[in-house]
């Protein structure tokens, strides 16, 4: 049998296109870009989802009248397979802003279309939901923040929004939020239901967005990092690492090898305090206060040793554009092996302890379903994905820091139900042990950074990350002397909350916080 080339497959996939591709540039050895007419939108993009298995990984909207002289899109979609992303760029003029939307072929377009319209005042023709996202109701329809020219603030209106009506006596509505009783951040649920069992669910976020991508504007890259990394408190390093990633590709450095196996096992400290946290969180869903309180204590220790390594709880300053900004002694690495010896034994304690309780098994088990055709349909990214038998991990998939270096297996299991993302916690708990002591032993000696040259003007470059949640995307265009002039973070929240409502109809209404902390997504991230 013949063996392809990366590009022969990639030129092959584009061969059914013909003539509706404009051009096609291979921009990156894993990234090609191709131009198309708004028209062809839903036709190609359909294309690429349902026929060549791409999933959509970011979609863009940029405002380049400056210096392009019409507004673009850019929907990124992957090739897990052959390790590859395919852009489809299209132009968008501003005397009509509008073009049509992919939303009902591909799903999981639907949060991104209504996205731009919120924020450039692109309208997606055709898409099902027209409410907005981001900005909500009392927001007037004619500003749009994330257009160049924009002059803010501006005044609220009246909340134009509305929620959905249930016809029928024996239907209860349940409005929960937005503000909590617990500490979380804000969202709001209005649950449907008969009795206690859940027929509908609507899930409404972004009460708190920060303008981030907006503010970022005009920063010096050095400083946009700092913003970077506080996206998100308990993902901090993720989106550290992937803003890092987007510079160093935009700039075509090569990192030093030491600075690649210290970003991944940094990176693997993250994803333990946060999964056997997460698994400790679960236990508050079914009121098992012991193994509450025995994850947190895990979870403690695995913060105090990250501070004892970089200075920071949540691993806050230590990345660096081109590598890292300090070195780990050998007295250091190896207090994480003392540590984590100590830990892991501790958490196989915990988890016989929950899977052993009855209770907790009767409340995990088929509950908070989703399908492996939820997961693909709106492409579901980490635990969640993993949980519902969607094998997609992008330190597999796209390799990056020192992940090509180290053997783990992905964690797989294919009941979707609350139980599988629990016992996907588990066995990616045993994973990053495993890989932590694989980059111990491998640790190479040398230089931590590089210096980031010169970046010519409007480059687009994109840098990602597996964080405790999931994959985060940072796509990042260049502006002149060295400034961000747009920047578009995806992270994993952002592609799983809308899986959320589909998995609680059905359930009973107090199954509700042990599904949602399950998926333990974040609002920050959303909220960027």
């Amino acid at each position: 049998m013949i063996q392809l080339t990366k590009k022969q497959v990639v030129t092959r996939l584009l061969q059914a296109l013909g003539k509706k591709i404009v051009s096609s540039t291979l921009i990156r050895e894993h990234e090609t870009e191709i131009v198309i007419e708004k028209t062809y939108l839903p036709e190609v993009c359909s294309y690429l989802v349902n026929e060549k298995q791409g999933r959509l990984f970011t979609m863009v909207g940029n405002d380049e009248r400056q210096h392009l002289g019409s507004f673009v899109l850019y929907y990124v979609f992957s090739f897990d397979q052959i390790d590859h992303f395919i852009t489809v760029k299209t132009l968008i003029d501003e005397a009509d802003p509008v073009f049509p939307s992919i939303s009902v072929q591909v799903p999981a377009a639907n949060w991104y279309e209504r996205e731009v319209k919120d924020l450039l005042g692109l309208r997606a023709l055709g898409h099902p939901d027209r409410r907005p996202l981001v900005l909500h109701g009392d927001w007037p329809e004619d500003q749009y923040p994330l257009r160049k020219d924009f002059q803010g603030p501006v005044a609220r209106q009246s909340d134009r929004e509305t929620t959905m009506q249930y016809e029928g006596r024996d239907v209860t509505e349940i409005p929960v939020g937005p503000i909590h009783a617990g500490i979380i951040e804000p969202g709001h649920f209005r649950f449907g239901a008969v009795g206690d069992t859940v027929l509908h669910l609507e899930a409404k976020l972004f009460y708190t967005h920060r303008g981030i991508e907006k503010s970022s504007e005009g920063l010096p890259l050095s400083k946009a990092l700092f913003t970077a990394e506080r996206i998100c408190g308990v993902c901090a390093l993720s989106h550290a690492v992937a803003f890092a990633q987007a510079v160093e590709s935009a700039a075509q450095v090569t990192l030093p090898p030491r600075a690649l196996y210290l970003r991944t096992l940094l990176l693997e400290l993250e994803r333990l305090y946060n999964h056997i946290g997460d698994i400790g969180n679960m236990c508050a869903g079914f009121g098992f206060a012991v193994g509450i309180s025995h994850g947190a204590r895990l979870r403690e220790q695995l913060q105090q040793l990250n501070e004892q390594l970089v200075g920071h709880r949540f691993l806050r300053g230590v990345i660096a554009l081109g590598g890292l900004r300090f070195d780990l002694a050998p007295a250091e690495i190896r207090s994480v092996s003392d540590v984590l010896s100590q830990v892991e034994a501790d958490f196989d304690q915990l988890v016989e302890i929950i899977l052993s309780h009855e209770i907790a098994m009767d409340r995990m088990a088929t509950t908070g379903v989703l399908s492996l055709e939820q997961a693909v349909d709106l492409a579901v990214v980490g635990v969640a994905a993993r949980a519902s038998g969607h094998s997609v991990d992008i330190r597999r998939d796209h390799p990056y820091a020192a992940y090509r270096q180290v053997e783990f297996p992905v964690a797989l299991q294919t009941a979707g139900d609350v139980l599988a993302r629990f016992n996907v916690r588990v066995a990616e708990v045993k994973s990053s042990l495993l890989m932590i002591q694989q980059v111990i032993e491998q640790l190479p000696s040398g230089a931590i950074a590089v210096p980031i040259p010169a970046i010519k003007p409007y480059t687009q470059a994109m840098g990602w990350a597996e964080s405790p949640r999931g994959e985060v995307c940072h796509w990042l265009m260049v502006g002149p002397e060295q400034t961000v002039f747009r920047y578009r973070i995806r992270s994993a929240a952002y592609s799983n909350w809308p899986a959320v409502p589909l998995t609680v109809p059905g359930n009973i209404v107090p199954d509700f916080p042990l599904i949602n902390k399950s998926f333990e997504l974040c609002y920050s991230c959303c909220d960027r």
